[in-house]
């Protein structure tokens, strides 16, 4: 279904003000150093008003570039990947390129799916201590990886970075602190949170999580 924004002459993003989903969007457009309005859905009613006539489902991220309108972060992400360049967070090597794919859609699955139940405020305390869980065991396993280059498999940040370290940001707000063994992870998150992008990504409210 087509789709047609003509209303703003600058490119805007919908966001939410703690949204992790928009998080991961705010880190690549800071990276790209690309200009652009944020339109904080959380500020006010009209605000969610104006994104639902650019998206029916009146979910963020929403992408509004001229005459295009973007939804679901990962698309939002390799579009302004390819739209801006410079500097590349995707690979350009097919085979490499489907590893990265593959790696979001891991964190999406192992890493996303269990956040989304603790920080969801109708879950029960039993479902947030199951999920709580499984999202520690998961890292926790996985922190060799962290200790072999110096960005997730990669010399270079990349999409799966800014996948990442949103929800790397919000483990203290979700009860969540790893073990030592996980001492690798920690100190890549903390290199990550270092980055020039990741902090003008942060919004005030995201800033106070780590308070």
């Amino acid at each position: 279904m087509a789709v047609i924004a003509n209303k703003r002459s600058i490119m805007t993003l919908y966001s939410g003000n703690n949204d992790p989903y928009s998080h991961r969007v705010r880190i690549v457009l800071a990276e790209k150093g690309v200009s652009y309005e944020v339109v904080d859905v959380n500020s006010s009613h009209k605000a969610m008003e104006e994104l639902c006539e650019y998206n029916p489902h009146g979910a963020v991220p929403t992408l509004v570039d001229r005459d295009l309108v973007l939804y679901q972060s990962e698309i939002i992400m390799e579009y302004l990947d390819e739209r801006f360049p410079h500097p590349p967070l995707m690979p350009v090597y097919p085979v490499a390129k489907g590893r990265s794919r593959l790696m979001i859609h891991r964190v999406n699955t192992d890493w996303y799916v269990p956040m989304n139940v603790i920080l969801n405020p109708n879950s029960g305390p039993a479902a947030v201590d199951a999920a709580r869980k499984e999202l520690t065991d998961s890292i926790t396993g996985i922190t060799p990886v962290f200790a072999e280059m110096p960005f997730f498999l990669s010399e270079e940040f990349s999409l799966v970075d800014c996948c990442i370290a949103p929800l790397l940001w919000r483990l203290s707000k979700m009860g969540i602190k790893l073990p030592p063994q996980a001492g690798a992870i920690m100190t890549y998150a903390e290199k990550i949170f270092k980055r020039e992008s990741f902090q003008a990504s942060l919004t005030e409210s995201e800033r106070v999580m780590k308070l």
